[in-house]
């Protein structure tokens, strides 16, 4: 429901392609991928960090370049699903996986599985239309970058 508009061009240089999934899963080099959408005033950027393989690492440096923004001025805001973020699964491990958990436990699992954001929303400045955004992203995580004008 965040990503509006039309879904744009978007390329990685660690994105499997569909038939390599299908044929042989995500076995070799984490799955770094994205997906692209864009209308008058916001663009959304979704960046995943996925391997078959559920064992955390120390993630990976993400260069994401957007180009065209039609401002001078942008709204940046980094929202996260991870091991910390937005994740109720993991809040429900640590409560010792209840099979019926109490009203307050399903309270603070509901919490848990909101989407959060990374930090502060941030101002950036496009320069020629272009703007470089770098982020840090955990094995098994996935982000969205909203950024409206």
């Amino acid at each position: 429901g965040m990503m509006k508009g039309k879904r744009i061009q978007s390329a990685s240089d660690r994105m499997y392609t569909l038939k390599s999934v299908i044929d042989s899963s995500v076995r070799g080099q984490t799955d770094i991928g994205v997906l692209a959408t864009r209308d008058a005033k916001s663009s959304a950027i979704m960046v995943w960090n996925y391997h078959d393989e559920d064992k955390l690492d120390a993630g990976a440096q993400v260069q994401v370049t957007v180009n065209n923004i039609p401002a001078k001025s942008v709204k940046l805001t980094q929202y996260r699903i991870d091991q910390e973020h937005s994740n109720s699964y993991e809040v429900w491990k640590k409560m010792g996986s209840p099979q019926q958990p109490t009203a307050a436990q399903i309270s603070t699992l509901e919490k848990a599985g909101a989407l959060q954001t990374m930090g502060k929303v941030q101002t950036i400045k496009p320069v020629g239309g272009n703007a470089v955004i770098n982020i840090s992203l955990p094995r098994q995580a996935v982000t969205l970058l909203k950024m409206d004008w």
